[in-house]
C-alpha cells in the first residue's frame, strides 16, 4: 500500500514504507529535486482528477450500533458498505472508532490493546471491499502509531482501492465518559483534503466539530464535502433537562460550518445504548446523522434511535450558487486576524 500526503500520486512519484522507513510515514519528507518533481506531477494529477469529478453524485453515512467484538462490527461495515454500492453512492463514511463500543468512557490501559497499526487489518479490509466495490471510504481507526503511542484517526481509501492519506484528530476532549485525553495523542499532520474519485474532500473528527477555525483550514483547501465521523450521545441523567438543547447545539454548529464556508458537511454518528463493563449508566448515542447543503439546509437525516445508511445527493453546482450570493471567502479580513494564534486575548497585552 502506497503513502500520500493527500493526493493521489504517479508512478515513479510513490512514495512507499520501504523507502519511508525511519521517519514517521504520514508526515511529508524534506523534498529534493526529485521529491519536487513527484510533487509536481502529484499536482498535474489532482486537478486531471478535479476536472474529472463529477459535478453530482451520492455519498452515504452509515450509523450502526456498535458491539463488544471488533470483528462483528467490521463486518457490519463492509455490509453497509456494500448496501451502499447499490444504493448508488460513490463515497461512503463510518462512525468514529466503528471497531468497538466507545471504550472511552473509563480509563484501562488494557483497551490499548484495540488499536491497531495503519496500514493494518481495518484498512486492508476496507480497502479490498472499496475496489470490489468502486466506492470511496472514509475509515476511522484506532492507530496504534508506535508502543505507547496512539491516535484517534482517519484513513481515506479511495474507490480504486488506492490509499490516500491519514488525518489524526487534532482536538482531543477530556469531558466525563469523554476520556480521549488518557488514549490519544492530539494528532500532528494538520488539518488535511484528499483529491478522490468524486473531487476533493475534508474529514474532521467528532470533537473537531465544534471548531470553526479546523473547518475553514480544510474548506480553503477547495472541499466540496467536510465529513465528521463522530461518537456522540446523552449522559441518560441529563438528557431529559438538556438532551434536545444539547442535540441542536450539535447540529447548529455544523451547520453553521457549512454557511460560512459555503461547503456540504455530513456528520455520521454512532447509535445504541452503550454501557461500560466497569459499570455506570453509559452514554445514548444520539445517530440523528444528517447532510446540510452550502445554504445550511439539512438535505438527509437519520433517526435518532435505530441503525440506518443514509444516502444523499451532492450537487458541486450548488457551491458556486452559495458563494456568488453569500461571498463569505471574498470578504474575509485575512489581515486582521492575527490573535486567532493565541489562546485568549487578555488585557493590555
Amino acid at each position: 500500500m502506497d503513502i500520500s500526503s493527500g493526493r493521489p500520486t504517479l508512478g515513479a512519484s510513490r512514495i512507499s514504507l520501504q523507502n519511508r522507513m525511519g521517519q514517521d510515514p504520514w508526515r511529508p519528507a524534506r523534498l529534493g529535486a526529485k521529491g519536487k518533481k513527484a510533487l509536481a506531477n502529484s499536482r498535474d494529477l489532482g486537478r486531471l482528477i478535479a476536472m474529472a469529478a463529477p459535478r453530482r453524485f451520492k455519498l452515504a453515512l452509515v450509523q450502526m450500533t456498535c458491539a463488544p467484538e471488533p470483528d462483528e462490527n467490521l463486518k457490519k461495515a463492509i455490509s453497509r458498505i456494500r448496501e451502499s454500492a447499490r444504493a448508488g453512492a460513490s463515497i461512503v463514511c463510518l462512525p468514529e472508532l466503528f471497531r468497538s463500543q466507545y471504550f472511552c468512557q473509563g480509563e484501562d490501559a488494557a483497551l490499548f490493546d484495540l488499536a491497531e497499526p495503519v496500514p493494518g487489518p481495518t484498512t486492508d479490509a476496507l480497502t479490498k471491499v472499496a475496489r470490489e466495490t468502486g466506492v470511496a471510504v472514509i475509515a476511522p481507526v484506532f492507530e496504534r502509531r508506535a508502543p505507547g503511542l496512539y491516535h484517534n484517526s482517519v484513513a481515506v481509501i479511495d474507490s480504486s482501492g488506492d490509499f490516500l492519506g491519514l488525518y489524526r484528530k487534532m482536538h482531543i476532549p477530556d469531558d466525563p465518559a469523554y476520556y480521549e485525553k488518557f488514549y490519544f495523542m492530539p494528532g500532528d499532520l494538520g488539518f488535511r483534503s484528499f483529491e478522490t474519485s468524486v473531487g476533493q474532500v475534508g474529514v474532521l473528527i467528532c470533537w473537531d466539530q465544534w471548531y470553526p477555525e479546523a473547518a475553514r483550514l480544510v474548506s480553503l483547501q477547495g472541499v466540496n464535502v467536510l465529513f465528521y465521523p463522530t461518537a456522540i450521545g446523552w449522559h441518560p441523567v441529563e438528557k431529559k433537562a438538556y438532551g434536545a438543547m444539547q442535540l441542536d447545539a450539535w447540529r447548529t454548529v455544523q451547520r453553521g460550518h457549512s454557511i460560512s464556508n459555503g461547503v456540504y458537511v455530513a456528520a455520521v454518528n454512532r447509535v445504541g445504548h452503550e454501557r461500560p463493563s466497569s459499570g455506570g449508566k453509559g452514554i445514548e448515542f444520539w445517530g440523528s446523522s444528517f447532510v446540510s447543503d452550502p445554504f445550511g439546509v439539512v438535505i438527509a437525516e437519520a433517526p435518532a434511535e435505530k441503525e440506518h445508511v443514509l444516502v444523499a445527493e451532492i450537487d458541486v453546482g450548488r457551491i458556486e450558487e452559495v458563494r456568488r450570493n453569500w461571498p463569505f471567502l471574498r470578504d474575509r479580513r485575512v489581515d486582521a486576524y492575527g490573535g486567532l494564534d493565541r489562546r485568549f486575548l487578555d488585557a493590555g497585552s
